[in-house]
């Protein structure tokens, strides 16, 4: 009695879970968003067939329309790489705002990591083990996008960054849930004072 139990619990903690509790539509398939900058346009692979509960979350968000008019507001330069965050700064009034009246579950999501050999992702898991990297879908590459952190286990709702280049360190730590597939070159030339014009589902 006691293991069946437990067997339903696990079952239940997972992405249709999480989406219930966070008000979200599910998305669990692939989708393409373009991103228009004032240093020009990109377009964003989402991974949602692994990452449904981050990418539903995302996508949510560019309905509502939180990242129109909105700068990076960090750029983080090192040799051979660049860190470029960009979404609702905590600090941001709107942000507080936006989650009073869209999403009254709060500001955070939880981190979602996906395993090859998993048919759920896993939620609320920090990989320790250095073993655990290689049997992970997604590791950090040139115009990978990953949520900014917010704490241990959980992943901001409405910040983001993408980087520039592999960053063999970070994997296993944080909810990437997508990549740059076209116009890598203009995440090159973003910097602090550029903004993001528009984000639209393309498909």
């Amino acid at each position: 009695m006691f293991l069946v139990q437990a067997c339903s619990l696990n079952n239940e903690i997972g992405s249709n879970y999480y989406c219930r509790k966070l008000r979200l539509s599910c998305i669990q398939d692939n989708k393409v968003v373009q991103f228009k900058t004032s240093k020009g346009d990109f377009e964003v692979k989402l991974f949602g067939k692994d990452n449904p509960v981050t990418v539903s979350n995302f996508l949510e968000n560019i309905k509502n329309n939180i990242y129109v008019n909105q700068k990076f507001y960090k750029i983080i330069n090192y040799p051979q790489q660049k860190f470029i965050h960009g979404g609702i700064y905590p600090e941001n009034k709107f942000y507080f705002e936006r989650n009073q009246i869209v999403n009254r579950i709060g500001p955070l999501i939880p981190l979602e990591i996906k395993f090859k050999e998993e048919s759920q992702p896993r939620y609320n898991y920090q990989i320790k083990n250095p073993y655990e990297i290689e049997d992970l879908v997604y590791t950090f590459d040139s115009g990978s996008l990953a949520m900014v952190k917010s704490g241990k286990k959980k992943s901001s709702s409405t910040e983001f960054f993408f980087v520039t280049n592999k960053i063999q360190e970070l994997n296993g730590r944080y909810s990437i849930f997508g990549k740059i597939i076209k116009g890598l070159d203009v995440l090159e030339k973003i910097n602090k004072d550029d903004y993001i014009k528009e984000v639209r589902i393309s498909n």
